[in-house]
């Protein structure tokens, strides 16, 4: 797939007041400071779409984009960063899960891991979260430019072995580096593949 067009449409707290449900739409979330809006510039080859930041929590909204007039990129605020409030991290908490067990047309939400660090317990609660109420997902480790390769593949193991205490089938993973662009073109291959399935699903339908 090539992104020929990416633009920011509204930022809110509330799901019912995303955009029409009449597109695909592919949310990305993470533990705070995952590299999470480098990822999404690197997708669609544009440097400041989501506005990344040294400080952790920087995404605090629903962030919608429009890609290639198409479909929608969601950039959703990070989970577990502890500096924040209690009350803040409630909200985000309420927030995001109101949006996912909401949004009809939520295709695919790309869980990111930092592939630097071995699995962290909010990340595989999260995943096993998503496959408890049946939400379709993919697991994106990120930064791989800053491994040995063999140190990749250990961390891509362990979470498989920590995984597979709960999942008798594994999720599909991406390995991807915002450096050096390292997995765009499998991560908007996939995306491109369940753009069809939607639009042929929503043929169906009507």
């Amino acid at each position: 797939m090539q992104i020929k067009s990416a633009e920011f449409l509204i930022s809110n707290t509330n799901y019912k007041k995303c955009p029409l449900e009449n597109k695909p739409e592919y949310a990305f979330i993470g533990r705070s400071n995952v590299g999470k809006s480098s990822l999404i510039n690197m997708l669609t080859s544009h440097k400041d779409l989501a506005k990344t930041s040294s400080q952790p929590g920087k995404t605090q909204l629903i962030n919608h984009f429009l890609i290639n007039g198409e479909w929608y990129l969601v950039d959703l605020p990070g989970y577990g960063y502890a500096r924040s409030s209690k009350t803040n991290r409630e909200k985000w908490q309420k927030m995001i899960l109101d949006y996912i067990k909401n949004r009809n047309n939520l295709v695919t939400i790309f869980v990111l891991v930092d592939s630097r660090i071995p699995p962290q317990t909010i990340d595989v609660e999260f995943i096993n979260f998503l496959g408890e109420i049946q939400i379709p997902f993919v697991i994106v480790f990120t930064k791989t430019d800053k491994n040995k390769q063999q140190e990749t593949a250990q961390t891509l193991s362990n979470y498989k072995k920590k995984l597979m205490e709960s999942w008798e089938e594994l999720p599909l993973f991406f390995l991807t580096s915002s450096e050096t662009k390292y997995g765009k073109d499998r991560v908007l291959d996939y995306i491109e593949l369940l753009n069809k399935d939607f639009k042929g699903q929503m043929n169906i339908n009507n």
